[in-house]
């Protein structure tokens, strides 16, 4: 079945339309998180969640139990929807196995769904050799829950979840916040969210968040200490650069934030270098949209790293980034990896000189 908007499946339900199954599959877990409270807000009363919306794990339960809690009515709530996360977690069975694959429970069981059950099944990635994925891409209404792969238009729909997040916390921001806070942020939804919160509280009540904000209580605490971090790269010393990393990871700074902190970086001293040296820190401020401590930092930082490190560090990131939004559960071994890169490549153009 080809993907659907999540406007689409709470469209049909709330004309009275079946909906007996959703796949909710990608990788953002926010994406994810928005549709389902979508549906639910649809089919159950407030007042009816704690016994009319079940949630199950496949890491934890098996897919039996969740097709027969599906044919049993819900308690004092006309609807109900289950929640069946975690499908990432389910392995194909082997092939001398005898035990009989709960897809095809599943598959008898949505040829004649309950009319008063919503399920909702959630991946950030499926294995496509199982009969489970082919079964649920076929059957189940297919929601993408992934931003665009093309930086610009991902940078554009994560500017719009912006402001649509921030009409939400009842706060207003002007879009060229909107837009460098997704930028800062990797464009990764649960951060900007986390922010966002923060933001609002900051603004105060009643007032736009602007671009000012944004630096002064997001881009100086995340993107301008991490020009130290790009100093360390500069000399190649992989092991201070390695202890930095550390820190950020052991305060509790996400893996995406991180990418995002030092993607943003890799592309300000690219543009500072093509300022040029007459520049000072005063003009770059202004040309560089940012504050004039850290336009003279970037300055400075730009006349020491070459231009080809710089490329290939962006390229190096964006692997990064995409190996984090893979799902993997090994986000350290990634930053660790990405870190080595790009000291790697210092090392490579002092060798090379």
């Amino acid at each position: 079945m080809p993907p659907i908007s999540p406007e689409q499946v709470v469209a049909r339900l709330k004309e009275g339309k079946p909906v007996p199954a959703v796949l909710l599959l990608g990788a953002d877990s926010f994406l994810r998180e928005t549709c389902r409270e979508q549906i639910i807000d649809v089919v159950v009363d407030q007042a009816a969640r704690a016994w009319a919306v079940q949630r199950y794990s496949a890491a934890e339960d098996e897919l039996e139990l969740i097709v027969s809690r599906a044919r049993m009515m819900p308690m004092l709530a006309p609807r109900q929807v289950i929640v069946f996360a975690d499908l990432d977690a389910i392995a194909p069975p082997a092939a001398e196995s005898k035990k009989e694959d709960p897809s095809d429970m599943l598959r008898e069981y949505l040829s004649s769904p309950a009319p008063f059950t919503v399920l909702i099944f959630e991946a950030a990635k499926l294995d496509q050799r199982m009969r489970l994925t082919k079964l649920l891409t076929e059957v189940a209404f297919l929601v993408d829950a992934e931003l665009p792969e093309n930086p610009q238009e991902r940078l554009r729909v994560a500017t719009r979840h912006t402001k649509q997040m921030v009409n939400e916390q009842k706060g207003a921001i002007e879009d060229d916040a909107a837009e460098e806070l997704a930028d800062l942020c990797n464009c990764d939804l649960a951060t900007i969210r986390s922010e966002l919160a923060k933001l609002v509280t900051y603004a105060g009540a009643g007032q736009k968040i602007k671009r000012a904000d944004v630096e002064a209580l997001v881009v100086a605490e995340k993107k301008y200490s991490v020009f130290e971090l790009a100093n360390v790269l500069a000399t190649g010393e992989l092991g201070r650069a390695l202890q930095f990393v550390d820190k950020l990871l052991r305060d509790g700074e996400p893996p995406p934030a991180i990418i995002g902190a030092m993607a943003w970086m890799f592309r300000k001293l690219l543009e500072a270098q093509e300022l040029g040296r007459g520049v000072n820190a005063g003009q770059a401020a202004g040309r560089l949209r940012m504050r004039q401590d850290a336009a003279e930092i970037a300055l400075r930082q730009a006349q020491k790293i070459p231009r080809s490190q710089l490329v290939k560090g962006l390229q190096a990131l964006c692997e990064a980034d995409s190996r984090l939004k893979s799902g993997t559960k090994h986000d350290r071994a990634v930053i660790e990896f990405l870190v080595a890169q790009l000291a790697g490549s210092r090392e490579a153009v002092v060798r090379s000189g």
